[in-house]
């Protein structure tokens, strides 16, 4: 399958162009999926260059291309450091992630991400894992459903969703997407297509740990990045980008930046290069509808001074 198919990859000349590629660098692609961001990459390195790719769907090895600088990690970008450092991997010049869901999982009706499809509920990015949808909408009691679609979902009635949905499951299977969708329909609110993408988000953020894995990557990247190297962050919803945005700014996750007893701020190991998250231009908006909601972030490896 061609690389375009599987995954548009997302303002790739801005990426580009807030990494600042340097030839000789190394760079870390946290989120190779189609590869288009790796290949960019690439594209701009010498023959000492290296990229050292993460990806934790085995469907993503289709798109690796023939290339010796680059080394694939088949494996969730939460273990960055671990990897990195059994490669004997320098501190980088650059790290990406874009986030969110590729459009190979999407449109892989079997995959169970898209409303578009009757399918099991599954929605794992690592289909070797054992806790997918189905797990989380026929275990799970009331409350905790409660709480991840008001969380990770923002949906309206998150409590009225939990109950209809621990109702619905008594009386026979909603494994199916078909079947979830018709038993939630009596407490759907304003649009159904919105309603519907806000409940599959909080259901995909869950199965996957999205949030944790996302806060995992963020703490060390301080810590692989060589002095004045950059970090960019493509989110796709607002519960990533205040994540990005916090730790970029205050190098923890809250609106505040952290400081001891006696109101000092630790010292920083990032700046913030981007004031305002970047999105795409009209022009890709109209190419690739799926980059809508992006935000692109970015932050330099502050030099350490001796």
């Amino acid at each position: 399958m061609a690389s375009g198919i599987y995954h548009v990859p997302v303002m790739l000349q801005e990426v580009m162009t807030g990494l600042q590629i340097d030839p000789s660098g190394m760079y870390v692609d946290c989120t190779f999926g189609g590869g288009g961001h790796t290949r960019g990459i690439l594209e701009r390195l010498g023959p000492q260059g290296r990229v050292f790719a993460f990806d934790q769907d085995p469907d993503a090895r289709i798109n690796l291309p023939e290339d010796s600088r680059l080394t694939f990690i088949p494996h969730n970008f939460r273990h960055l450091q671990r990897f990195l450092r059994f490669y004997k991997v320098p501190p980088v010049s650059g790290v990406l992630a874009d986030l969110g869901v590729s459009s190979h999982q999407i449109d892989e009706g079997a995959r169970g991400f898209s409303t578009r499809f009757d399918a099991r509920m599954d929605m794992r990015m690592n289909p070797s894992q054992q806790v997918d949808a189905t797990h989380v909408i026929e275990t799970y009691p009331e409350e905790r459903l409660h709480r991840l679609f008001e969380q990770y979902g923002e949906v309206t009635n998150a409590k009225t969703l939990a109950r209809q949905i621990v109702a619905a499951r008594q009386q026979g299977s909603i494994a199916g997407i078909r079947a979830f969708r018709q038993a939630l329909y009596p407490v759907v609110r304003g649009n159904p297509e919105k309603y519907f993408a806000q409940v599959f988000q909080a259901l995909r953020i869950e199965v996957n740990d999205e949030l944790g894995a996302l806060g995992e990557l963020l703490v060390q990247v301080p810590d692989v990045l060589a002095a004045g190297g950059r970090v960019a962050v493509i989110t796709f919803h607002s519960l990533e980008d205040r994540l990005v945005k916090n730790y970029f700014r205050n190098e923890s996750f809250e609106d505040t930046p952290e400081q001891d007893l006696f109101g000092r701020s630790p010292d920083r190991k990032l700046r913030t290069v981007t004031r305002k998250p970047v999105r795409p231009l009209p022009l890709e908006l109209q190419e690739n509808p799926r980059s809508r909601s992006a935000k692109l972030r970015i932050a330099e490896r502050i030099g350490i001074t001796q």
